[in-house]
């Protein structure tokens, strides 16, 4: 009987037609509509968003976010919060003496040989900053300078030690790879609030992390979600530009023509991914003309050039221009921003490192958190410095003097919060008198990403991928909303 036991391929052409049900609100069409629409050609009922057209996707936000943006300002390699966040009376007392035994139990190091190593304190002052009086390092002038609008953690931590291990932890919640970074997950939990942008950007000033395009990869979510790594001099995106010699015509003939050859193949492969090759196609379409703007500063104030310290001399790297250009895509749409540099692997010579990158990174850093305060931005923009781990209150082995050094540390570290419905002029958390352990309410990764999931409106527990047969989650099996550094 025809029918029953008939394994024979189905009819190209029905395969197809229920392929173009299945897509024809997919993130391709919604960009075209767009077009339409802004020239006048598309007029009906309006769009639907962008999360509720992507197939997979979960229907946006569970409670009303108070963040809309994220600026996260990875600076890789450890910084050293005892050297910046965390003043240690205590540790000053006992500079130069060697770490009691019960303090190096069940801890593991990279490089630091505990027999060779010495307890040091930070050389640098620590100064009470603005109303809350929050201590910051003599370091950090500017930011100290923000103290009312931060919420600073000072019992951060994790387990993995190493750096690679470290970035992907803080940022795609497990140290191992394979896991779709913070930004991929907000993306997929709520869409692309913009037509012409990405919705999630890496920039990269000096190198970029260990963990490399993983640390903003899209894992086992599908491709779309992954970050667009953004170049903030010369050509944004490499290969994206259309030669000179093509009219624009020509290139949307172009980009349909590529679009109905992937659908006819999709239409026998059923592949989901050709639908992101599809969105990606018209991404890059309208972003020809909204990514050289987007890094064109010529607009922008002497006294915003100056506030961010573009024009400051020796600068090594674009620190304060990728400052500037964050703030510019969060002004334009894109949801998710992370800002990496990794200069903060200070196993020696901390003094002179740590001098120089403070410099580099404090006067922009202040500089944005001002700004978005300024344009009334500071509200729905959530800004947070990250580190994959901290670094040891113990020399790097026989080093002193200005040259030792400190090694990885990631049982106790700190981080911080500014905006997007984070209560600043607070301090959360404490280390224990030489800044080793944590002494109260530790935060671990999973309980700093719920709480960042929070803050947009998204639940933790709920969003989930299927991957391989089990529903997936940023958190894991564990963590829970920091509520007390909520506004």
């Amino acid at each position: 009987m025809a029918g029953t036991n008939d394994h024979r391929m189905p009819s190209p052409l029905l395969t197809r037609r229920n392929f173009f049900t299945r897509v024809g609100g997919g993130a391709g069409f919604l960009a075209l509509a767009t077009l339409l629409r802004q020239e006048g050609l598309l007029a009906s009922a309006p769009l639907a968003s962008p999360t509720a057209l992507v197939p997979g996707a979960q229907p946006g936000p569970h409670h009303e976010p108070r963040a809309r943006h994220c600026i996260f300002i990875f600076l890789a390699g450890g910084t050293s919060h005892l050297d910046l966040f965390d003043p240690k009376p205590r540790l000053r007392e006992l500079d130069g003496q060697p770490i009691p035994p019960s303090f190096l139990q069940g801890v593991r190091f990279s490089f630091v040989k505990p027999q060779q190593s010495v307890l040091m304190a930070s050389p640098y002052a620590f100064h009470p900053r603005g109303e809350c009086g929050t201590s910051f390092s003599e370091l950090l002038p500017g930011i100290g300078s923000c103290a009312d609008d931060i919420a600073l953690i000072r019992s951060m931590h994790h387990a993995a030690f190493d750096h690679a291990p470290g970035e992907l932890e803080m940022l795609t919640g497990r140290d191992q790879p394979g896991r779709p970074s913070l930004g991929a997950w907000l993306t997929y939990g709520l869409g692309n609030p913009s037509h012409e942008l990405p919705g999630f950007v890496a920039l990269i000033n000096h190198r970029g992390p260990v963990a490399r395009a993983m640390a903003w990869g899209n894992g086992y979510l599908p491709g779309r979600y992954q970050g667009m790594l953004l170049r903030g001099q010369g050509e944004p995106i490499l290969n994206l530009q259309t030669p000179a010699d093509i009219a624009p015509r020509a290139h949307r003939a172009q980009l349909d023509a590529i679009e109905q050859l992937n659908r006819i193949r999709g239409a026998q492969s059923i592949d989901p991914e050709l639908e992101t090759r599809i969105a990606a196609y018209e991404l890059a379409f309208q972003m020809q003309s909204s990514a050289p703007e987007l890094i064109d500063i010529s607009g922008e104030t002497q006294a915003t050039l100056q506030s961010y310290g573009l024009e400051r001399p020796g600068q090594q790297g674009v620190f304060s221009r990728n400052c500037l250009l964050a703030r510019r895509m969060v002004e334009r749409g894109v949801r998710f921003v992370t800002l990496f540099q990794r200069t903060w692997d200070h196993h020696k010579k901390l003094d002179a490192d740590i001098r120089a990158q403070c410099r580099e990174v404090d006067q922009p850093i202040a500089a944005l958190i001002n700004d978005l305060k300024a344009r009334g931005m500071l509200e729905s923009t959530l800004v947070v410095w990250g580190t994959e781990f901290g670094r040891t209150a113990i020399t790097e082995n026989a080093s002193s003097g200005r040259d030792a050094g400190r090694d990885h540390h990631p049982h106790c570290f700190s981080i911080w919060m500014a905006g997007g419905g984070i209560r600043g002029g607070q301090v959360f958390g404490s280390s224990d008198e030489i800044g080793w352990r944590i002494a109260e309410n530790g935060v671990h990764t999973h309980d700093f990403h719920a709480t960042l999931l929070h803050l947009f409106g998204l639940d933790h527990k709920r969003l989930t991928y299927r991957h391989r047969g089990l529903d997936v989650r940023l958190t894991d099996v564990a963590g829970s909303v920091v509520s007390r550094l909520l506004a």
